[in-house]
């Protein structure tokens, strides 16, 4: 009863796709929430999420599973328990950690379909894209939504089709250094970013949560074909 209304969509041989789909989330942001609800309210069974962050009262304007009584909670604890009071029969795996290239160990028994890299760490996210290419695993990566107020200027495209991304960019001159030509798939913004004066990165809860809803999208569009 509680997918129906997605069965009506797609099928009930397609929703048992979604269900025995693993996704892996890294980062569990204003973007990774955001992809984690919608893909536990469209029936995915098994999630892993990877985040080393607590909840702070900054995050409470963009990240889904945030409120005021769990500022200080780990955010992979606050949502897996968000999740489980949405689909009881998904199974919840937490990784606690900051996750780098010293990290691939732990995630090679965990078998995964999907890699979701919302984290906002380049070298982090560097390393995840090799490894979804060494392991060939499917893998979409979030650009920048920071400093950004149209969430109508975001799209899915090949990594080499991005502008006015400073992350995009950074990635792409990598790419090019290790001769790395796999088509790298990407929720980028094409609107510029807003110049602030200081280091610190403003956002709001409707650029991140789309590039989310986004990311979801494209993924069960894809399991789905």
């Amino acid at each position: 009863m509680q997918f129906n209304r997605l069965k009506i969509l797609i099928n009930d041989d397609n929703f048992n796709k979604i269900k025995n789909t693993k996704v892996l989330i890294l980062g569990l942001g204003g973007v990774g929430s955001y992809v984690v609800e919608s893909l536990v309210r469209s029936g995915f069974n098994h999630l892993i999420l990877v985040d080393y962050d607590h909840v702070d009262i900054t995050n409470l304007n963009r990240q889904i599973m945030t409120n005021l009584n769990n500022i200080g909670h780990k955010k992979g604890d606050v949502l897996k328990d968000r999740i489980l009071s949405i689909n009881r029969d998904c199974q919840v795996t937490f990784l606690d950690m900051f996750y780098s290239e010293e990290s691939n160990y732990i995630l090679d028994k965990y078998n995964i379909d999907y890699i979701v890299d919302a984290c906002d760490t380049i070298n982090s996210k560097k390393s995840i894209i090799k490894y979804a290419i060494n392991h060939n695993i499917n893998i979409i990566s979030c650009m920048g939504t920071g400093n950004k107020m149209d969430p109508s200027k975001l799209s899915i495209t090949d990594i080499n089709h991005t502008t006015y991304d400073p992350i995009a960019k950074i990635l792409r001159k990598w790419l090019k250094e290790e001769n790395i030509k796999n088509k790298i798939m990407v929720v980028s913004s094409i609107e510029k970013p807003i110049k602030l004066n200081g280091q610190i990165i403003g956002s709001n809860s409707f650029v991140p949560g789309t590039a989310g809803l986004l990311i979801a999208s494209y993924i069960i569009k894809n399991i789905i074909k």
